[in-house]
């Protein structure tokens, strides 16, 4: 457990990457992982894009390619 006392946190991932597209969503996603690994803290990542860093083995403690819809986090 972290020193803030949280368990697990579910990231949002870049999703998908195009040509020409920033893939500094997919390297800072991937540094907070890292970071949230670093301090003790279980990680879950939503990424429909199995081609980016975050998605790669050991990165994340479960990850999940799914895509992220508004509409399926509405309650």
């Amino acid at each position: 457990m972290s020193k803030s006392g949280i368990k697990k946190v579910i990231v949002l991932g870049s999703g998908a990457l195009k040509i020409g597209q920033a893939g500094e969503f997919d390297y800072s996603g991937s540094q907070a992982l890292k970071a949230l690994r670093e301090e003790g803290i279980s990680t879950v990542l939503l990424n429909p894009n199995i081609a980016t860093i975050q998605t790669s083995e050991g990165v994340a403690d479960k990850v999940y390619f799914y895509l992220s819809l508004l509409s399926l986090w509405k309650r």
